[in-house]
């Protein structure tokens, strides 16, 4: 009693008072951005309700309502009605004061609808004043960044826990009101003031104070110039769109960003606890479920489309498991996203990153033994390394999961043989399934080998629904249109092409030769009368007007070469091929991205389709259709995923009459089925089998086809 209660009150006061500030800054800070936000939303909804027509009204009111006398006093649009509002409707002769108020309700229901699903763009080449202020606005907490809202957290909580305590200590302050305050006051007053105490050493041992300080400064600093917030939001456009999502309150259908699980498994991802202390970036509401899938769950599957950042959820469970103590974890990927794996980790998270590739990585390996922390290594090189001890690492990551479907490959048995020895993996594939049910039950099995026997070829059979329901404790997947409003538009092109002469005579010979590789390749066996190539130029023409980044896609290095000779332009790198190094393989990409307006990127389609990300460029060309589907949607996802700011353009180049067409007509089927099992659909139309075709018998279904078609047309296409 004396002196330390008054002086563990005033150091309470304090804290409380730093606490309030940084809850009253971002207050502050979140009201710039809605005031910026707001008419931004209410131009867009006008707009949406001008191209409305007035007759969508009935639909509303299930035909009741009539409005022929609205349409001909000359309103046409939800707009109109909306703006006119009951009393001008009343002055239509014919119009009563209860049509009026219907009227006028149903353009407000559909109003509400249409404000739901407004989504903000921002064109960063063709920035207006009001985007420009909302930019401004929303620099300020993205540069506070996940440490701010670390700040919020604790600050709410303080203020929620010393405010009432502060109240009931009031007597503490002087002796007199200590006195006056009677028996059970003082009890109660004194108690205050030791739990108070005990709350602001707590607080001062966490680094607490220090943390609000760094936040208030962070959220106090003055707006960044427009240029500066425009360059800062093309470069962390994501971060800028989860924020725009988040205060406008327009987050995804929460059944859409839980995958559509059961009930009883979403309920308890949902009560799994995510620790961010060791993680240095905020993440939206669906990367949260999905890394609280990854801990609760604990031995899964993450098929998230391309593009939803299954890297940056895998990360943010490591760093939850970082912070409950646990030191070592394994990262396995393809060779080429390695040093992205390695750059990821390193600015998303606290967490110490070893590379184990490389000549050296045995001593890499003993090293991150040792020494702990995350180690990111290949397919390969795993199979050089011992199988880890029972319960270690405490996580095992498998990036391009797909890589070990094939339960026979050796790369699928060191997989699997690791996997047996962690409690907790997780599988990433954005294509978990390419030709059977079976290929992703494989990938089932390596995690729960007792619920893969249970999803056999009937559960196929019964259909996508149940397949889905079958899988869901281990399978989590959202799509992009499910849960990125912000996304920019994708534009598909399929840019068929009328073969030349010699066109002609290159297919005919492949044809002859039974070269199935020759046949995919044969419009560009003779640069010079190309026809395929024509157009390719004129695209990447087009883009070059525009200042616009262009990726060309091939199977074939021989066809990049050809393209690399047609453009002749010091702004085209690559190719990007499978032989290259990791690190000249992220070299090429980061150099790309850094020059200013057009450049062109080639690349082997399996290359440059996994793992890397290539937001910069927003026109894609594929030079040849793909036997796998699921290549081309790869591909197009290294530049159409989060982040990207800008429309992104694919035009796939396809010869009339031949391979191209042919590929075409059976891959959709492939397609479908993929749709069918690995994205949310309707139930299947039919089994998995029953629409199958595997490479090597479409190689030689088509070979076959077009040999006996050119025999009875004489050679002709």
């Amino acid at each position: 009693m004396g002196r330390s209660d008054r002086e563990a009150v005033a150091r309470g006061r304090r804290l409380c008072g730093a606490a309030q500030g940084v809850v009253g800054d971002h207050a502050r800070a979140v009201e710039a951005v809605r005031a910026a936000l707001t008419p931004i939303c209410e131009g867009l909804a006008e707009r949406e309700l001008d191209a409305i027509p007035v007759a969508r009204l009935k639909e509303v009111t299930e035909g009741r309502l009539r409005l022929g006398e609205v349409e001909r006093a000359g309103f046409r649009t939800v707009r109109q009605v909306l703006d006119a509002g009951p009393y001008r409707l009343r002055q239509i002769p014919g119009v009563g004061q209860q049509t009026a108020a219907q009227t006028v309700a149903a353009a407000r229901q559909i109003a509400d609808a249409v404000r739901e699903t407004i989504a903000v763009h921002v064109d960063v080449d063709r920035p207006d004043a009001q985007t420009t202020a909302l930019v401004v606005a929303l620099h300020v907490l993205v540069e506070a960044g996940p440490e701010a809202r670390r700040a919020l957290d604790a600050a709410r909580a303080l203020s929620d826990r010393l405010g009432p305590l502060l109240d009931e200590a009031r007597p503490v302050s002087s002796r007199l009101r200590l006195l006056v305050a009677g028996k059970p006051g003082r009890k109660r007053a004194l108690g205050a003031a030791a739990e108070i105490r005990a709350v602001t050493g707590q607080a001062e041992r966490d680094g607490v104070p220090e943390l609000l300080a760094q936040a208030s400064v962070d959220l106090l600093r003055g707006p960044a110039t427009e240029i500066a917030a425009l360059v800062d939001f093309e470069l962390r456009s994501a971060e800028y769109y989860s924020l725009i999502a988040e205060i406008s309150d327009r987050r995804p259908d929460p059944a859409a960003a839980e995958g559509f699980l059961p009930g009883e498994v979403a309920e308890r991802v949902r009560g799994q606890r995510l620790d961010d202390t060791q993680r240095r970036v905020s993440l939206r509401g669906y990367q949260a479920f999905g890394a609280r899938f990854m801990l609760a769950q604990r031995r899964v599957i993450v098929g998230d489309e391309m593009g939803l950042g299954k890297t940056i959820q895998a990360i943010a469970a490591l760093a939850h498991l970082a912070a409950e103590g646990q030191s070592h974890f394994m990262v396995v990927c393809p060779a080429g996203v390695l040093i992205n794996w390695t750059r990821e980790i390193e600015s998303r998270s606290r967490l110490r990153v070893t590379a184990l590739h490389g000549p050296e990585r045995q001593e890499a390996f003993a090293d991150w033994q040792g020494r702990g922390g995350v180690g990111v290594t290949t397919f390969d090189a795993l199979r050089g390394f011992p199988p880890p001890r029972g319960g270690e690492p405490a996580m095992l990551v498998v990036d391009e999961a797909h890589y070990v479907k094939n339960p026979k490959a050796r790369r699928s048995l060191a997989v699997r043989e690791w996997a047996e020895r962690c409690e907790r993996v997780a599988l990433l594939t954005g294509t978990p399934m390419e030709n059977r049910v079976a290929e992703f039950r494989s990938l089932v099995e390596i995690l729960r080998p007792g619920l893969a026997d249970t999803i056999g070829d009937h559960t196929g059979v019964a259909g996508s629904e149940a397949f889905r329901k079958a899988v869901a404790p281990v399978y989590l997947r959202r799509n992009q249109l499910d849960v990125l409003a912000e996304l920019p538009a994708l534009q598909h092109t399929d840019e068929w092409e009328e073969p030349s002469a010699r066109d002609e005579d290159a297919y005919r010979k492949a044809v002859l030769d039974g070269n199935f590789m020759a046949m995919r390749r044969a419009a560009y066996a003779h640069p010079e009368e190309s026809a395929k190539l024509n157009r390719l130029r004129e695209i990447v023409a087009e883009a070059a007007e525009g200042g616009l980044k262009v990726i060309v896609f091939s199977t074939f290095r021989d066809v990049l070469a050809v393209v690399r000779d047609a453009l002749a332009s010091d702004a085209v790198f690559g190719p990007l091929s499978g032989n290259l190094p990791p690190a000249r393989r992220q070299q090429l990409v980061d150099e790309f991205a850094a020059v200013s307006g057009h450049a062109v990127l080639l690349a082997q389609i399996e290359a440059g389709g996994v793992g890397l990300n290539i937001q910069a460029a927003s026109v894609v060309i594929i030079c040849e259709p793909q036997v796998k589907p699921t290549v081309e949607h790869q591909a197009v996802a290294r530049a159409h995923r989060m982040g990207q700011v800008r429309p992104v353009q694919v035009h796939r180049l396809l010869a009339t009459g031949g391979v191209d067409e042919r590929m075409v007509r059976l891959l959709a089927n492939k397609s479908r089925l993929f749709d069918a099992y690995a994205r949310r659909s309707a139930v299947a139309e039919s089994t998995p089998d029953a629409v199958d075709v595997s490479d090597v018998a479409l190689a030689r279904r088509i070979v076959e086809d077009e040999q006996a078609r050119l025999s009875a047309t004489g050679g002709s296409r």
